[in-house]
């Protein structure tokens, strides 16, 4: 820069080391500096110098500056081209870079492998598919295919689009692969439930083959190690790791730290953490991750509750600390806030996403629509979904399924329809909730015409939860002689939900030899569940088939499948309170008992009837089960405490790790009467929202 201000002559060859300095120290001023002397000079005409300039523009992030600079070249070649098209890339303008393509093709340019491999992955950060395999033709007519670099670029582009086995296939022709091309493939692997044991297996061929793995493949196996939880797997990946030295890697450290949560080993995982000197925001998301992933593989109810609270702390601490959660803290978090049902933590951190500007990432606002789905805020999750500004087929899905549960059927089928109409293509999951919309409203013609769609126009073939909608539905309107031919004439072998809806249809319809022959099949598949057991021993006891309940008791004793450990949970004012039946320990328990009398005696009398079942839930000491029965179920007392502790209007919200009774269900419907409050309980099936004393269930969620 000295030389400049002095006047002295410059080579123009002397332009591109510092040019390359200008992107080491990203300067973009020093770049203009110079870029203002080559036009003094006249040295910008020079192509070389030139496609240096356009480099330094796109890695300094002013794309327009970078096009201005091509646009003005007198002459370009393919590396010009390649540098304009794989800048664009870069600043996350892949639209750009494929028009730029393009544009080359028209004028009659031909692209080096350089050029395809920056195409590819251009595709693929545009998650244009449909091009991506153009260029891929493209590239065996030129027979360049086969080379490594572009052989990662299409591994990448297949692996991304979730068309794992055509990445597969690619991988499989490279004749020489390297550590980014074993690396991609592995990573690969990490998003597919179905492909981690390749992911493993992938690692091992790579090892044998003699190549050495990276930080980078080191993460995505230690991920898969999470996702497996596969704790044996895990500690000799972490002892590869400090033999080859990648041990202190900040992302090696986060994948091994996240693998310890999952599986449960938390002060492993803290000890982890303190370990760290560098921490960054993934450090944080993976703590986060870790806890809220491990919530469903808790060996209870109380450790899941219990990792849920870990993960929120650690929210409270990130959001006190220097840095800032990101779109993947908020889904992370919110995901918390859907499991346990903490709508005042999800509102408050719902005004964070609006605080940072992270509300409009479709990510963030599907977890958004899901929490207030998952805490019974219907209406809210409306809002937040209306005014997302662009929509995944998750999002559509999530929307669907939560109306569905509130029991706004019609409304389901409705945005079902508008999302054909916008263009999205429904899968699997989304005809499950469409369906089971159609099963709560009793709408057979419309289940069976989504039913027929599903199959001819999409081409899905059903599963065993479409069937069960469709089963449920008919049992529901009372026809279970439809609901056992549907059965009988439909190649698929009905699961325990099947046959435990089919017996509780039937005894709630009063046909009984159905229910006895549904309740064999039931048992045939060894039911694994406590609650199948207590449905079908209620109606035995209830119709006096005592050789029916010795057989069910033997049973229960025989598989081991334990007690039912009836437990509820209400949050009030940011304060956990947990129940057990029949609990006694909570400092307003006379009241609460009081106040339940008082209830169940004005229920009576505007006509609720008590339901009389069999009870095989545990008594205050884990280790001696209770036999009998009980007089008040958790949720029940948990309900009791919410109308106890909050305002009048206030809607009272608990979460059950059991499906709900028959008799809880039904007396709750009258409290909402009785009390003139709205009262969510989400058991351990669906979410039962009651009000003016009616379930959106329809009544037919309680099984027990």
């Amino acid at each position: 820069m000295n030389m400049l201000s002095y006047g002295q002559t410059v080579q123009s060859a002397m332009y591109v080391p510092l040019l390359h300095r200008c992107i080491e120290t990203s300067s973009l001023s020093n770049a203009k500096a110079l870029h203002a002397h080559m036009v003094k000079t006249g040295t910008n005409v020079d192509m070389f110098v030139a496609t240096s300039l356009v480099n330094v523009y796109m890695r300094c992030g002013t794309s327009q500056d970078a096009h201005k600079v091509f646009d003005e070249m007198p002459e370009k070649n393919v590396v010009t081209w390649t540098t304009l098209i794989t800048g664009y890339t870069l600043n996350s303008e892949p639209v750009l870079a494929l028009k730029v393509f393009v544009e080359m093709l028209e004028l009659g340019r031909y692209p080096s492998h350089y050029t395809l491999g920056g195409m590819l992955n251009a595709c693929s950060a545009a998650h244009n598919i449909d091009l991506g395999k153009q260029v891929h033709g493209y590239a065996i007519k030129y027979e360049t295919d086969m080379i490594t670099s572009m052989g990662n670029s299409l591994c990448r582009l297949y692996a991304k689009s979730g068309n794992l086995e055509s990445a597969i296939r690619v991988f499989n022709r490279i004749p020489d692969k390297n550590v980014i091309t074993w690396t991609t493939m592995i990573s690969a692997c990490t998003e597919d439930v179905n492909c981690m044991e390749l992911g493993i297996s992938l690692f091992l061929n790579m090892l044998k083959g003699g190549v050495m793995p990276n930080e980078f493949t080191l993460t995505s196996v230690m991920s898969l190690c999470g996702a497996k939880l596969d704790m044996n797997l895990g500690k000799q990946i972490q002892a590869f790791c400090f033999k080859i030295g990648c041990e202190p890697n900040l992302p090696v450290k986060n994948s091994t730290m996240y693998l310890y949560l999952r599986k449960g080993q938390t002060d492993e995982a803290m000890r982890l953490f303190k370990e760290m000197e560098d921490i960054s925001i993934i450090t944080w998301n993976a703590r986060i991750s870790g806890y809220a992933q491990s919530i469903d593989s808790a060996k209870d109810d109380l450790h899941a509750r219990s990792r849920g609270f870990q993960a929120l702390k650690i929210f409270r601490d990130l959001v006190r600390s220097a840095m800032k959660p990101d779109l993947f803290t908020f889904s992370s978090i919110l995901s918390v806030c859907s499991a346990m049902m903490a709508l005042g933590q999800g509102k408050q951190i719902h005004a964070q996403t609006i605080k940072t500007g992270f509300l409009s990432d479709v990510v963030v606002n599907s977890a958004l629509v899901n929490m207030y789905n998952k805490c019974g805020c219907i209406d809210y999750a409306t809002k937040a979904f209306v005014e997302m500004p662009t929509r995944t087929l998750v999002t559509w899905t999530s929307m669907i399924s939560g109306y569905s549960q509130h029991g706004r059927s019609q409304d389901a089928i409705q945005l079902f329809e508008d999302m054909l109409l916008a263009g999205a293509k429904p899968n699997e999951i989304t005809f499950v909730s469409v369906l089971s919309a159609c099963s709560y409203a009793g709408l057979v013609e419309e289940a069976e015409r989504y039913l027929d769609m599903m199959q001819n126009e999409y081409h899905i073939e059903p599963l065993v939860d479409h069937y069960g909608c469709m089963v449920d539905m008919l049992v529901r309107l009372g026809r279970l002689d439809d609901a056992f031919s549907f059965i009988e004439r439909t190649d698929f072998e009905p699961n325990e939900a099947i046959w435990s809806s089919l017996v509780a249809g039937c005894r709630s319809h009063g046909n009984m030899e159905l229910a006895f022959y549904a309740a064999d099949r039931l048992l045939e598949l060894k039911p694994k569940v406590v609650e199948t057991y207590v449905l079908l021993l209620n109606m035995y006891v209830s119709t006096g088939r005592w050789r029916d309940v010795a057989r069910v008791r033997k049973l229960i004793k025989h598989k081991d499948v334990g007690v039912l450990r009836d437990r509820s949970w209400i949050t009030i004012r940011d304060k956990v309170y947990f129940f057990r039946a029949d609990d006694r320990t909570h400092p307003r328990a006379t009241e609460l008992y009081q106040l339940l009398k008082n209830l169940l005696e004005k229920s009576k009398a505007v006509g609720y009837e008590s339901y009389q079942n069999v009870e095989l839930l545990d008594s205050e000491d884990d280790d001696k089960p209770a036999s009998g029965s009980v007089k008040h179920h958790s949720e029940r007392l948990a309900v009791a405490l919410g109308l106890l502790e909050t305002p009048p209007g206030a809607t009272v919200r608990v979460t059950k790790n059991i499906t709900m009774c028959r008799d809880c269900h039904s007396s709750i419907k009258f409290f909402t009467l009785l009390a003139n409050r709205v009262i969510v309980v989400r058991d351990s099936k669906r979410l039962h929202k009651f009000k003016d004393g009616r379930c959106s269930c329809g009544d037919f969620g309680a099984l027990l």
